[in-house]
């Protein structure tokens, strides 16, 4: 080995480690980022269906339509979410509810490229329904 090679090996190591420890990063936090928008999903969709509970009883029992009550659709679906610690939007009309997470990751791997926090969002809507006997498709 001559003077002149000395000191190159390091920094390809360093290089390499650096380019190693990203990939990692991308490959930790953004399966925490997926598990954290599965459980904004499901968070979403279920804050709707107890928005979907508040169905008008009065109109229902006069002439067998369904239809929401706005405000209490919302203060229902607005505690599911203050029950769960989320945070989100609430928009209802008289025909369904729909509920918009936001939720913040921090990340593992990635704080050491600068990124301290991934968002991610994810929407749910229920619709209410007379006389359900099956799934959907």
């Amino acid at each position: 080995m001559t003077g002149r090679d000395r000191g190159q090996v390091t920094v390809f190591v360093a290089l390499f480690a650096t380019v190693v420890v990203l990939f990692a990063g991308l490959a930790v936090d953004g399966g925490l980022a997926l598990s954290a928008k599965v459980r904004a999903l499901g968070e979403a969709q279920e804050a709707a269906r107890a928005g979907v509970q508040a169905i008008d009883l009065a109109a229902y029992r006069a002439d067998g339509t369904v239809r929401l009550r706005p405000e209490q659709a919302r203060t229902l679906a607005q505690n599911y979410l203050a029950a769960t610690g989320d945070t989100g939007t609430v928009t209802v009309t008289e025909q369904e509810v729909t509920v918009t997470v936001t939720a913040h990751q921090s990340t593992q791997l990635l704080h050491v490229a600068g990124l301290d926090t991934l968002t991610v969002t994810a929407s749910g809507t229920a619709h209410p329904r007379h006389g359900v006997s099956a799934p959907e498709p």
